[in-house]
């Protein structure tokens, strides 16, 4: 493991990475919010400036807005109130459990409610992140950002990046816009539509939702680390989930001939898909950082822990879930994670506990109510 106070190692290539999960995302926020508070308040500094803790941030979908709030300076406070205030615009209406809530959106007002959620959200994101582009981050903060999409012009996977490596494509692009395009998930909400930034011409891209390739986006993350990094230099990879529910399906041999109305119209499958990447690239990152760091390039990945899931909480992990209950529901069991994280830290023979703990004592300061935004213009 990296040890980041050997003076005899150079200063590690940090990456943050947060995966996607809807409206779970306010569940990753509040465990950043709580966490950061308890180090500020040991430091006797009023907030810690989390994005600048890293060389590069890597988010999909609801991890993207999270990624560059962090990128921007934003409390993670702020973000909390982001998806309570905006939740319930931004997914009108929660595709139930059974056959009647989607069949009832798909016949009826479907097409009505995901355009009423994309205006939401591009209110919401412009309101947080507004006019700052891609390239003001790298030159104003130094931090690079790595955020999985979808085209959907050749139906190829789509990173928006900028780093020190990556070229001038995605320079001008806003991160509001970037954001709309990552969280595009379909069923539940609109493809996005986002202006070609180079142009004068009214062009338009349209993207869809990152979760369907890389919704835990830490190979991404891994690669651009390794693109980025000096040669020699130590990386440390923080990955970050959302709320960890109990997978699996206990399925009987004569209950497996489903057709699209046993999978809810399409609307089990985002979940599913979800539940996939998490373990998988989870592990293939862990087996990655393992042989890199054998053959001489010395790669750390932690994933930071979660408690599952108490059963009373599976009522409200769908990714459209934005009753007021299951925010708050959300937010104290971040909170509880918050703390669990904490207590690893406390203990000196942990590991990941003690890497976290490293990080969490070279967070640069900030103000309470974040980074100014005349910082971007």
């Amino acid at each position: 493991m990296t040890n980041a106070s050997n003076n005899s190692l150079p200063k590690p290539y940090r990456v943050l990475c947060i995966d996607g999960g809807g409206m779970r995302g306010i569940y990753t926020a509040a465990l950043l919010d709580k966490l950061t508070a308890y180090y500020a308040k040991l430091r006797n500094v009023e907030a810690l400036d989390i994005g600048k803790g890293f060389d590069l941030i890597a988010g999909t979908s609801t991890g993207a807005i999270l990624g560059c709030a962090a990128a921007i300076g934003r409390p993670m406070s702020s973000v909390v109130g982001l998806y309570e205030e905006h939740g319930a615009t931004i997914f009108p209406h929660r595709i139930k459990p059974g056959i009647l809530s989607p069949l009832w959106r798909a016949i009826s007002k479907g097409g009505r409610i995901v355009r009423a959620g994309d205006i939401a959200l591009r209110d919401a994101l412009a309101h947080e992140l507004r006019d700052v582009t891609m390239k003001q981050v790298l030159d104003i903060r130094g931090i690079g950002l790595s955020i999985p999409a979808v085209s959907m012009e050749k139906h190829r996977s789509w990173v928006f990046k900028k780093t020190p490596k990556s070229g001038l494509r995605d320079d001008n692009y806003r991160l509001a816009d970037v954001c709309l395009a990552s969280s595009a998930a379909p069923i539940y909400r609109s493809l996005a539509a986002i202006p070609d930034p180079d142009t004068d011409s009214d062009n338009f891209r349209i993207f869809a939702d990152g979760g369907l390739w890389a919704n835990n986006p830490v190979l991404v993350a891994m690669i651009d680390a390794l693109s980025c990094a000096d040669p020699g230099q130590p990386i440390e990879i923080y990955s970050i989930g959302n709320v960890s529910r109990p997978a699996g399906s206990q399925i009987q041999p004569s209950k497996v001939h489903r057709s699209m109305l046993s999978w809810q119209l399409g609307a089990e499958i985002g979940p599913l898909a979800i539940d996939v990447q998490e373990f998988a690239y989870d592990h293939m990152a862990r087996f990655f950082a393992g042989h890199l760091t054998k053959l001489g390039r010395p790669v750390t990945h932690v994933r930071i822990p979660q408690q599952e899931a108490a059963a009373t909480m599976l009522q409200y992990l769908s990714l459209d879930e934005s009753r007021p209950k299951a925010l708050k529901a959300l937010i104290a069991h971040g909170y509880d994670d918050a703390d669990m994280v904490k207590s690893l830290c406390d203990r000196p023979g942990h590991p990941d506990g003690q890497m976290i703990h490293a990080l969490l004592n070279e967070v640069p300061p900030m103000p309470k109510t974040g980074i100014p935004m005349e910082v971007f213009q």
